[in-house]
């Protein structure tokens, strides 16, 4: 019955989220080329509320817990797990106050109505996974971008989404990069939980009633641990050990 239900639900999702895309854009385009960064923030930031509030449509539910106060003056990178496209907007949303950028695909750069611009203008970096070549400087110049500005980076390092919520391994080398660069930053774990299960059934239809949560874990600093590599594992130990089974 549930999976019945969510087919004229998911249609109505979707119809609302493609509106919303297609109207941010220009507004986009308006706020960045003739407002500067500040306006284009402002409007992303209403846009990923308005994303989620689509969300709503299929009965999903957030919950976002962070009891840590992270000094203002202060880069952050936020490390999290990834179990599906819905993990964005909510985040950004819950974490805008640290003007979160994101480490995505090189394919959204291209063709997506407000995400592509978004990606492009707005602070994030497109990397190619397959491309080292690419990555590394495109990561680097991100880092300074990221140190310089005092935002927040947002990386992945599972390199990609989880279809059941089951974590995959963290590839190292991207926070490795981040580390280097970003020596300032606060580090934030966060866990994301029972996103998959907006996309349990595929892209279409979309599942119903998921409880998404996000939780942020303590704070650490680059300098306090011995080297990267026990930093590394703390970070995946610490998120993957509040992942629902």
């Amino acid at each position: 019955m549930m999976k019945f239900l969510s087919y004229p639900l998911s249609a109505v999702y979707i119809l609302c989220f493609g509106i919303t895309i297609l109207v941010f854009h220009p507004i986009q385009w308006i706020c960045f080329n003739l407002f500067g960064y500040q306006a284009h923030k402002k409007c992303v930031d209403i846009m990923n509320l308005c994303l989620m509030r689509c969300l709503h449509i299929i009965g999903t539910r957030f919950s976002y817990f962070n009891p840590y106060e992270i000094p203002p003056d202060r880069p952050v990178i936020i490390v999290s797990n990834h179990q599906s496209m819905n993990d964005i907007s909510p985040m950004h949303w819950f974490m805008r106050r640290y003007h979160p950028k994101f480490i995505s695909k090189i394919e959204l750069g291209k063709g997506i109505p407000s995400v592509s611009y978004n990606l492009t203008h707005g602070g994030s970096v497109l990397i190619d996974r397959k491309n080292p070549r690419q990555a590394i400087p495109a990561l680097i110049k991100f880092g300074e971008y990221i140190e310089k500005n005092k935002h927040a980076a947002v990386i992945f390092p599972e390199g990609t989404r989880s279809q059941d919520g089951t974590p995959k391994p963290f590839q190292t080398k991207g926070l490795e990069v981040l580390f280097k660069k970003i020596p300032s930053a606060i580090v934030l774990p966060l866990t994301i939980n029972n996103s998959w299960k907006t996309l349990k059934y595929g892209k279409f239809p979309m599942g119903l009633g998921a409880h998404i949560t996000f939780t942020v874990h303590k704070p650490v600093k680059i300098d306090t641990f011995a080297n990267t590599e026990v930093l590394i594992h703390h970070i995946e130990a610490t998120i993957k050990k509040h992942i629902n089974p």
